[in-house]
C-alpha cells in the first residue's frame, strides 16, 4: 500500500510565523492600528490570517481588499525571512527516497510557490494546493479528498502533517491519519515532537 504525506506549510515545513507577523505588523502600522503581537499570533494559529483580516475589516471599517493589498506587498518583501523548519529538508528527502508521494495543502496563498522555489524544495511535491486553489477552507476536507481521488491514495496510508488543531480536524474530516507538532495524540492523531520523529511513526 503506497504511503502519502500531505503537508501543511506555515509552522510545519516553513518556519514562517515571524515573517507573517512582521508583515501583519507593517500592515497594522500602515493603517494606524495598534498591533498586539501575542494576541494576533494566538488568533492566526487557532484560525487563520484570512479570518483575522476579515474581522479586522469589519471592526475598523477598512475595505478587505485594501488590507489584502498592503499585506501582500509586505509579504513579498518578507519571503527572505522564511526558513525551513529544523529537519524539513531531511524528512522530505527521506520521504522521497522511501517512495512516499508528497503533496502540500496550505491556507497560504499562491505566494507559497515562490517560497518553495526559493527554499529549493518544490521538487519534492507531486502537487501543491494553496488557499488560492479554490477549495473550501480547513477543516473542510474538500482539498484532501481531491488529492486522494486524483492520485488514488489510500485513507489508511495517507497522513496530513501539520502544527495546529485545525490540521488535525481536517485530517479527521477526510478520514485519514494526522501527524501534528502541537496536538496531543488521540485515536486519529499522533503527536510528533519534531519532523524527524516522523520516521519512527511511519517508517
Amino acid at each position: 500500500m503506497k504511503k502519502a504525506f500531505i503537508w501543511d506549510l506555515d509552522g510545519t515545513l516553513l518556519d514562517s510565523y515571524d515573517a507573517i507577523l512582521l508583515g501583519l505588523e507593517e500592515m497594522y502600522s500602515h493603517f494606524g492600528l495598534t498591533f498586539y503581537r501575542e494576541e494576533v499570533k494566538a488568533f492566526i494559529l487557532r484560525y487563520s490570517v484570512k479570518e483575522l483580516l476579515l474581522q479586522l475589516s469589519q471592526k475598523e471599517q477598512i475595505p478587505l481588499e485594501e488590507l489584502n493589498a498592503v499585506r501582500a506587498n509586505s509579504l513579498r518583501e518578507k519571503n527572505a525571512h522564511i526558513q525551513l523548519m529544523e529537519g524539513a529538508r531531511e524528512i522530505l528527502e527521506w520521504g522521497q527516497q522511501a517512495g512516499i508521494a508528497q503533496f502540500v495543502y496550505t491556507h497560504k496563498g499562491d505566494n507559497a510557490f515562490a517560497v518553495l522555489d526559493d527554499l529549493g524544495i518544490s521538487e519534492y511535491f507531486v502537487e501543491v494546493l494553496t488557499g488560492d486553489s479554490g477549495f473550501a477552507r480547513k477543516p473542510h476536507p474538500e482539498a484532501i479528498v481531491y488529492l486522494m481521488e486524483k492520485y488514488d491514495l489510500s485513507q489508511k496510508a495517507t497522513y496530513y502533517i501539520g502544527d495546529r488543531l485545525l490540521d488535525a480536524e481536517t485530517a479527521q474530516a477526510a478520514g485519514i491519519k494526522s501527524l501534528n507538532l502541537t496536538v496531543a495524540s488521540s485515536t486519529n492523531n499522533t503527536y510528533i515532537e519534531s519532523l524527524l520523529a516522523i520516521k519512527e511513526v511511519v517508517g
